[in-house]
């Protein structure tokens, strides 16, 4: 903390004054001057890097330093208007006219609206405000709509890519797995801009995640505006769960502040089947669970105009999270002759909590006309607690008892602490842009597991099955990154990132001490061509690392029964990958790619089979070395003024080497994935919407995976010019979403597994917004243009 303050008190005197170039214009129909018009302003990158609205004389005005950049212009009702400028002194675009847009198709109307799919040069942009199916939703829910994303066993994942780590406005979220997604179920959805799928990340953001970075953009309120919006849901599967949203916007003047509160409440169902094909018979297992859904999250962000150069900001988040739930298993063991021998019934209740709070502070500064410096520091604090009491009694086929097969209580508990400091700089040259940074973080994690034997009705704590486990990980990392527009037809970007890693695990139980620690490059190349107005190419290469998450680097065991039991690894390495990928865009409408992902030292769940005792272990490994490959297509179609369909179709495949001496063998084989969202404009205030998405039955290394499909039907009505939406979701209705037939074979022993977790359900959802847009404030210049920067 002492070398950061340092730093910035020695950056801070190179901050000098600056004086921007002035871009305004005035925007007007054929018959008056437009008001609330949005003005976005786009680098040589596509990015979004300014924007602003016009005045109620469709006046405008924004502060810029020297480039080429492009203006784009949109309001609803008119055709949105495009033009790319050289700035090199103050510019007065003079009055653009817009025209009207609106058609009248058999008494429908259909008005103007972004792309749903957007394509820049490093990333696949998502708008949310096309799908029907999304309202009333939340993050997680939204991410499993993004194309070529695909949400499945508690990984979020783009197609051919591996596993993706989550950002929100930038910033990593640093959980993964369940809690990752139960963080993302308590974001609404409403409060989402658009979804940024960045399936090779440049140098600027972390190496981590074989399948790149999600990133989401939260909205930001209107300038001079306060808005509020309220959402009640209630979701109706064999049981209920109902969820109040509220977010809060204002800003006016230097001050922007928002404020959300998310609360849900409720009960899940969920079913597993497994089946363990011993050599002396079958050991079929089945249990049903009724999970409870309780969660209270919020965020408060705040923003502040120090000057027109320099902007500091504050966000907080916390999430609370208690799905407690109770399992009634039961696992039948046959014998030779497929005949029943005896019954396991397995009763257990499990207290389950978990908390994070997220803490960041920024400031962002130009230093003159082209340099801009920004500054994050960021704490995450996350615990998690797991208490299960369990009593398994064996039965003869009649149900007679015979006796206690186990009887105990598993305690977890999880602590994780993360600090971590980032410095930007983008400091424009006159032959390239240049951007360069540095970032550290460190991070603690404590991990406690306790296992107390209850069979005589007394706890008795079994030391030889509890541990405490605890894991440090420091890393150091610094990039350069630069981006050339070379003519109107070519760029090019390129970046290198190091970072330096230092870990530490040990087991106090074990008196076991294991340490890593690696210095790796992860270089990123990016070069599109723009052959004509129709076609565009683009072609990048990056590298990446997967870390263990770090519960799965806890040695001990927790049991599902006598037989069956999972376990972490402590010698758990970290996988790499190679990322290729060549895309080509035609019209922005029919996108093609083609890609390559090359991965060493993978690890992932091995679900190995002892046949002598016949017992499951579920462990982690790094078992294998892959190869993913694939093709994808996305097409954005409008096949009628009130049909607008957006359809990816992806056949991928694989190939996999085991390195570890595991006994199976590796199959591979095509999948093919399909999905169609389709939106109907029923009347100007009235959509319907239609979805299908399809992936086939794949083979891919150690595992053989069913097929998955899900029809969705959502219907959104506005009322009360807006103001008000009722929708309702028809979500998975034929129940066909969830995880079928995960089959493996180790040390000779077949294991089919599938999971139902309530997918299926309908959603009866009220959003209600209001406001005021025109707050009374001082005139000025606009001359927040940081914080707008940061907004997109």
């Amino acid at each position: 903390m002492k070398k950061v303050n340092l730093l910035i008190f020695l950056v801070f005197p190179l901050f000098c004054l600056a004086q921007s170039l002035k871009l305004k214009g005035k925007i007007a129909s054929e018959k008056m001057p437009l008001e609330w018009a949005d003005i976005s302003v786009s680098n040589s990158e596509g990015k979004i890097i300014d924007g602003t609205t016009t005045k109620q004389d469709g006046s405008f005005e924004i502060n810029l330093k020297k480039g080429t950049y492009k203006i784009e212009i949109s309001l609803l009702g008119f055709e949105e208007y495009e033009k790319e400028t050289i700035i090199e002194k103050d510019t007065d675009l003079g009055i653009i006219i817009l025209k009207e847009s609106a058609t009248h198709l058999v008494e429908v109307v259909v008005q103007n609206k972004k792309k749903t799919v957007e394509q820049k040069t490093d990333r696949l942009i998502y708008n949310l405000e096309n799908n029907v199916t999304t309202v009333g939703g939340d993050a997680l829910g939204a991410i499993n709509t993004a194309p070529g994303v695909v949400v499945k066993n508690d990984a979020i994942t783009i197609l051919g890519k591996g596993t993706s780590r989550v950002m929100i406005d930038g910033r990593i979220i640093e959980l993964t797995g369940e809690e990752l997604n139960n963080y993302l179920k308590s974001i609404s959805s409403a409060d989402i801009k658009n979804i940024e799928i960045i399936s090779n990340p440049p140098a600027k953001y972390d190496a981590e995640g074989t399948g790149g970075l999600i990133n989401i953009i939260m909205k930001k309120g209107v300038r001079d505006s306060w808005k509020n919006t309220t959402t009640v849901s209630y979701d109706q599967n064999k049981y209920g769960i109902g969820t109040l949203r509220d977010n809060f916007f204002y800003n006016k003047n230097k001050f922007r502040f928002s404020a959300s509160i998310n609360g849900k409440t409720g009960y899940l169902n969920a079913t597993d089947d497994l089946k363990m094909y011993f050599p002396d018979g079958l050991s079929h297992m089945y249990s049903t669970t009724k999970v409870k859904t309780e969660n209270l999250s919020g965020k408060l962000a705040l923003d502040y105009d120090l000057s027109e150069r320099t902007t500091i900001g504050f966000q907080y988040l916390n999430d609370r999270n208690n799905p407690d739930f109770k399992s009634d298993i039961r696992i039948d063991n046959y014998n030779h002759q497929n005949q029943l021998d005896n019954v396991t019934l397995n009763d257990s209740y499990t207290d389950k909590g978990s908390r994070n709070q997220t803490y960041n502070a920024h400031l962002i500064t130009k230093l003159d006309s082209k340099r801009k410096l920004s500054f994050d520091v960021d704490y995450f604090d996350f615990s998690s607690n797991f208490d299960r009491n369990f009593v398994a009694n064996n039965y003869t086929p009649d149900m007679i008892f015979i006796d206690v097969n186990q009887s105990g209580r598993n305690i977890s508990n999880q602590d994780i602490d993360n600090w971590s400091f980032k410095a930007d700089m983008e400091h424009p040259l006159p032959s390239f842009n240049l951007s360069y940074g540095a970032k550290m973080s460190f991070t603690n994690s404590i991990s406690d597991v306790v296992f107390y034997n209850t069979a005589t009705g007394t706890p008795e704590l079994d030391p030889s099955q509890s541990n405490r486990f605890k894991y440090t990980e420091n890393n150091q990392a610094v990039y350069i990154n630069g981006d050339k527009k070379i003519n109107e037809k070519w760029n090019l970007q390129m970046g290198l990132r190091l970072e330096n890693t230092q870990t530490n695990g040990f087991s106090e139980t074990l008196n076991q001490e294991n340490t890593n620690n690696y210095l790796k490059l992860f270089p990123t190349f990016y070069a599109s061509y723009k052959k004509n107005e129709n076609n565009s190419f683009s072609l990048n290469y990056g590298k990446r690392i997967n870390r263990p998450r770090f519960d799965l680097l806890n040695p001990f065991r927790v049991y599902i029964n006598s037989n069956s039991y999972s376990e972490g690894n402590p010698f758990l390495k970290p996988s790499f990958s190679d990322n290729f990928e060549l895309s080509h865009s035609y019209k922005e409408v029919l996108r093609t790619s083609v890609f390559v992902n090359a991965i060493t030292n993978g690890y992932g769940i091995v679900f190995t089979s002892n046949p002598e005792t016949n017992t499951q272990i579920v462990t982690r490994e790094n078992y294998y070395n892959g190869l993913n490959y694939g093709v994808g297509e996305t097409y954005s179609a409008t096949f009628a003024d009130w049909w607008q369909s957006e359809n990816t179709l992806y056949f991928l495949g694989s190939e996999t080497k085991f390195i570890n001496g595991i006994n199976a063998t590796p199959s591979n084989s095509l999948q093919i994935d399909f999905t169609t969202n389709n939106t109907f404009v029923l009347g100007k205030n009235t959509k319907l919407q239609i979805d299908f998405n399809y992936s086939s039955p794949f083979k891919s290394g150690l595992y053989e995976v069913g097929y998955v499909s899900s029809f969705d039907i959502g219907f959104k009505q506005d009322l009360l010019n807006k103001t008000l939406q009722i929708a309702f979701l028809a979500n998975d209705i034929f129940n066909t979403s969830y995880l079928k037939d995960f089959t493996s074979v180790v040390n000779g022993v077949k294991q089919v597994y599938s999971q139902n977790e309530s997918n299926r359900f309908v959603r009866l959802s009220v959003i209600y917004n209001f406001g005021n847009k025109k707050i009374n404030v001082k005139e000025r210049a606009f001359g927040n243009q940081d914080e707008k920067k940061r907004a997109n």
